[in-house]
């Protein structure tokens, strides 16, 4: 039910027959704030699983990294470890405790507005500190941000190529006695600016995603870290745009699903423009490394190494830790797909993982 009273479904219904058809970015943030608000995810009973979940050798990497940036860059007082949409909090219970090791012990800040997702991460860490948004993070002190499948449930804006211009696609709703159902469609409203060049040899119906909601979110943590000191380490599944296509899709049950049947009930994303939140760093004055393929990022920051010796402390699970760097790293499973950048502070020191 959405905060009042209503089923979503229902809800953005009434929105569209009282004041037309909605924008597909509006149908999406409106979908992904029920879906995390309500329910965990996460899982073999949820609806999909991320990389902290396959393996503890993605959080400890990742937390090793950034207590090696930390070190390198004068082991500056005041630092705090960041996550944004930090899941059920095991990727930063495994990178904490990682930094643990290298005498490392950041005070933990989470950015998560879904108040179930937050009860399962206060369980597992209950010392953090839980904010709305990256506006709220403390202002003073070096940051160090972990931003793992953050980004691709961020609304996107989706235009659609007509003939000679550019039109906004959107969301109309009929009524039968099925139910609701929702379609997306070619809206009124030109987009005439905010498309990138490749816009103008594209063929009709074509469509490009213009991440505004992400690029809002990395301007926002890069100005931060421009302004407090610090790195972010971004992993997510995306491409280096701009680009031409419908990456909108929805899982539910770790099917592929309708994107724009039962909002709310199922999850939506769309593929990371690497290029754009990047550019959004380097206006902040941020120096950007990236991005590079997981599996490359993982293999260089030690995978191999880190297995082996989880294999060699228990040998009855070798071929479980085998399976997982597989999944994490190769071509043909996270690999590729999966891409990690980072975003450092002109006066501290490059990240580990990215070929530098």
């Amino acid at each position: 039910m959405s905060v009042d009273g209503l089923p979503l479904s229902e809800r953005l219904a009434r929105q569209i027959e009282a004041g037309g058809p909605i924008s597909v970015a509006h149908f999406m943030g409106e979908a992904n704030q029920h879906y995390y608000a309500t329910r965990d995810p996460l899982g073999m009973d949820g609806d999909f699983t991320t990389a902290p979940e396959i393996s503890q050798m993605f959080g400890e990497l990742i937390g090793l990294c950034l207590a090696d940036v930390w070190m390198r860059s004068g082991r500056r007082p005041g630092a705090l470890y960041a996550e944004l949409g930090p899941g059920r909090g095991t990727l930063a219970a495994d990178a904490l405790r990682a930094m643990e090791s290298a005498a490392f012990a950041p005070r933990v800040h989470f950015v998560e507005t879904s108040p179930v997702l937050r009860e399962r991460q206060r369980a597992l860490l209950p010392h953090i500190v839980h904010h709305d948004g990256i506006e709220q993070l403390p202002e003073t002190g070096p940051l160090l941000v972990v931003a793992n499948e953050f980004f691709d449930a961020l609304p996107v804006r989706q235009s659609i190529r007509v003939q000679d211009e550019w039109r906004e696609r959107v969301v109309l709703a009929s009524r039968s006695e099925e139910g609701i159902r929702f379609v997306p469609a070619v809206g009124y409203r030109r987009i005439e600016s905010g498309l990138p060049a490749i816009a103008a040899t594209a063929d009709d119906g074509h469509i490009i995603e213009t991440p505004l909601a992400g690029a809002e979110a990395a301007y926002a943590l890069a100005h931060r870290i421009a302004k407090q000191g610090g790195a972010a380490i971004v992993v997510d599944y995306g491409y280096e745009g701009p680009a031409i296509g419908d990456t909108l899709q929805a899982v539910r049950d770790h099917r592929f699903a309708d994107p724009f049947a039962d909002p709310g009930e199922v999850d939506l994303t769309a593929h990371v423009d690497f290029t754009m939140i990047g550019n959004m760093a380097r206006q902040a004055g941020l120096r950007v490394l990236g991005p590079v393929g997981q599996g490359t990022f993982l293999g260089e920051l030690g995978i191999d190494a880190r297995a082996a010796q989880l294999a060699q402390a228990s040998p009855e699970r070798a071929e479980e830790v085998e399976a997982a760097r597989l999944r994490l790293t190769s071509p043909d499973a996270m690999g590729t797909l999966f891409k990690a950048m980072a975003w450092v502070h002109p006066a501290w020191a490059d990240p580990a993982g990215f070929g530098v």
